[in-house]
């Protein structure tokens, strides 16, 4: 089997409506959708996890034509110069470009083999892949503590959800603190509460909110300062675990901080990459699960991977319940009881939906990628942190 072509298509997918995040409004997010052909009529499908990307994946297609996609390190020495040098050049393009790819290649080796990309990870150790719901203050939705606590009750009673994570970022410390209280109090013991700060707090600030909720049984707080020396800082006070989009395990090593890492598998370089550095992870302690917001090819990875490797315990994240669409056949994915399930067809045992790639393609032409950025209390500015 050879490469023919690859086509990288740039996608934005739309949250039903924004949320508001440390940076302004959150819109959704935007994507880069790849399909890998062969001779053989196999297509591969890998997802980067934004669009800056397509000219270096389109670049990469025009290398790889001819190449044999089952030798996934062959295809990397084509198109990856040395890793340390790509580090050091702090352009990680080419990285998330050919982790997308390497993700099509995954999926085409497995169908080729007609096997799920699981068993090709050396099987299932669990069937079902926890996720949380998401809550958040988003306009006209919710925008107080009592409207959050009464949106993840309604979760719960309509799709048994006990884990949850969420953006309670308005820059109120003491919004925040009242929010939890009224989640701890609506959803009672057994529910799992995660936060996200995105880098809103001040140290000292971090400080106070931590104290704050600490009695109401947080089970993680993502990114609450800006880097990893401030966590640091912050685990002289309290023993909420932290985590971070930041996948830097040397500097989490040394320093004690943060607990988990959350990430994109194209950010790292793609699934052979991910499975070592979460083999890494184990090694070290450091915990590990799976990024939110993608076009759903991206989170088949994240399932299969997740139902292959025991050190993933940790429910990932999941804005699944909050997307209007996706690119796969039967998408967005919905957990049920918190979990969804692997999908069992050959690679990563989905397919793609050329009508809604076509659609949300058409979206991305008309409207450009989604701004993460758009303050509407401050237009044509950017936010700077922290919030408080």
């Amino acid at each position: 089997m050879k490469i023919t072509g690859i086509r990288a298509t740039p996608v934005n997918i739309p949250l039903e409506a924004p949320m508001w995040w440390t940076g302004g409004y959150y819109p959704g997010t935007s994507k880069t959708i790849v399909e890998v052909f062969t001779d053989e009529g196999l297509t591969g499908l890998g997802e980067a996890p934004s669009t800056d990307a397509v000219d270096l994946i389109s670049a990469m297609g025009e290398a790889l034509k001819g190449k044999d996609p089952i030798d996934i390190a062959a295809c990397e020495r084509v198109c990856v110069p040395p890793w340390q040098i790509v580090q050091n050049t702090d352009d990680a393009r080419v990285v998330k470009a050919f982790g997308a790819i390497e993700i099509a290649l995954w999926d085409l080796r497995g169908k080729a083999w007609n096997e799920p990309l699981c068993n090709l990870l050396g099987g299932k150790v669990r069937d079902q892949i926890p996720f949380t719901e998401y809550f958040g203050f988003r306009p006209d939705r919710e925008m107080s503590a009592e409207e959050v606590a009464d949106y993840c009750v309604s979760m719960r009673e309509v799709h048994g959800s006990t884990f949850f994570e969420g953006k309670l970022i308005l820059g109120d410390p003491m919004l925040e603190v009242r929010t939890v209280k009224l989640l701890r109090e609506r959803l009672g013991d057994e529910a799992m509460i995660r936060l996200d700060s995105n880098m809103q707090w001040s140290v000292t600030t971090a400080r106070w909110v931590l104290r704050e909720i600490e009695p109401f049984n947080v089970r993680n707080y993502e990114d609450p300062v800006a880097t990893f020396e401030e966590m640091a800082q912050l685990r002289q006070h309290s023993i909420v675990p932290f985590s971070t989009h930041n996948p830097d395990l040397r500097r989490a090593v040394a320093l004690g901080v943060p607990d988990y890492f959350v990430t994109n598998f194209a950010v790292l370089g793609g699934i052979n990459r991910a499975i070592r550095f979460i083999g890494a992870c184990e090694a070290m302690g450091v915990g590990f699960w799976c990024y939110s917001g993608d076009a759903g090819i991206c989170t088949a990875a994240y399932l299969h991977v997740s139902a292959a490797t025991h050190w993933i315990k940790e429910p990932s994240q999941s804005l699944f319940r909050w997307q209007v669409g996706d690119v796969i056949e039967g998408g967005p994915f919905r957990q049920r009881d918190n979990v969804v399930a692997v999908p069992n067809g050959p690679g990563l045992g989905v397919i793609i939906d050329q009508e809604a790639l076509a659609h949300w393609a058409r979206h991305y032409s008309d409207h450009g990628p989604l701004d993460h950025f758009f303050d509407p209390s401050s237009p044509g500015r950017h936010r700077r942190i922290p919030l408080h």
